[in-house]
């Protein structure tokens, strides 16, 4: 990427999980400081954070005193916690002046009622942190064999783009790839939701689906029908495998996606299909052995086989607790 002239800039990423560190190993790659407060995370945490270039601060104002751009990239019921953990740390007496404030970008998975709230907390606030209203689309930046990036689209909304900040702003806008949704806060989570919806309420389906297919003892040939009648079908429900380690986090988007259709598109809530399919990767999460799987330590659930399995095996063990 072709770098733009501009003074250096320092940015914030909460927290350091597989998304918060393609971003920070992007960012870090295009020349910024990158920093974090986790120290009320795992040892383990700890060490990503170092060992991907990651400074780590003691505290949430030492971040906020650090940083000229914070990302917050954390489960959905975090959000609104997050946020107010930075305004308090920005209404703290140890929290410094400065000559350009803060910028917050919330780039979490929530509905934009959820984003409104958390503008409207930072607007009442004492502090002079400005809120940018974002979404994540597609999987954590990594880098290519031949040196180039793939990165995701971050989507953001908000009276004031980031590229109309200090420092680096535009440089930082393009860096992140993120295109201007509209003036209005909501917006850019809105469109992370409607995405979402398609994507991920596909996977649920796939999930009851091939679960099914199994119990019936055809699910093979349910897979060779969809690669000759539908192959673009047959391609998608392999998404199923990069599914598990996510299904704690899905179930809460779920909601915020149900809230979005039912605030912002009108549907009654017995007509949003999105709040049962929240239920789908809570027992995922939750019913099955896939619930421990972990990014980058995967062992179960690598296949679509044994997806499809190990949800026949907690939808089982649940019907027996029933009886």
């Amino acid at each position: 990427m072709e770098s733009v002239s501009a003074p250096p800039a320092t940015v914030g990423v909460i927290s350091i999980g597989d998304m918060g560190v393609g971003i920070a190993r992007l960012l870090i790659a295009n020349n910024y400081r990158v920093v974090t407060n986790a120290s009320d995370r795992s040892q383990a945490t700890q060490d990503r954070a170092r060992c991907n270039g990651v400074e780590l601060m003691s505290d949430d104002v030492e971040l906020c005193n650090t940083a000229d751009y914070i990302l917050s990239i954390v489960p959905p019921r975090d959000a609104f916690v997050t946020a107010k953990r930075i305004v308090t740390a920005a209404e703290s007496v140890r929290y410094q002046a400065r000559a350009n404030p803060l910028c917050y970008l919330d780039l979490n998975a929530i509905s934009p009622h959820s984003s409104r709230e958390i503008d409207e907390l930072l607007k009442t606030s004492q502090s002079a942190v400005k809120f940018i209203d974002g979404g994540i689309i597609g999987g954590p930046p990594r880098q290519n064999d031949d040196g180039s990036w793939y990165r995701p689209s971050i989507p953001l909304s908000g009276p004031k783009n980031l590229a109309s900040f200090s420092p680096s702003g535009s440089n930082l806008a393009a860096v992140l790839n993120t295109p201007d949704v509209s003036p209005e806060i909501g917006s850019a989570t809105g469109l992370k939701m409607c995405f979402a919806a398609l994507s991920k309420g596909f996977t649920a389906l796939a999930i009851e689906s091939l679960t099914t297919a199994h119990n019936l003892g055809c699910l093979p040939e349910l897979k060779q029908h969809l690669e000759n009648f539908s192959p673009g079908t047959a391609k998608a429900i392999n998404g199923l495998t990069t599914m598990p380690p996510k299904a704690y986090r899905w179930e809460r988007e779920m909601e915020e996606i149900a809230e979005t259709f039912e605030a912002d598109g009108g549907f009654a809530e017995d007509e949003s299909m999105f709040r049962p399919i929240a239920k789908v990767y809570r027992l995922v999460a939750e019913g099955t052995e896939l619930g421990s799987e972990k990014v980058g330590s995967r062992v179960r659930g690598k296949s679509v086989e044994d997806v499809a399995l190990l949800m026949a095996e907690g939808t089982a063990k649940r019907k027996e607790k029933v009886e």
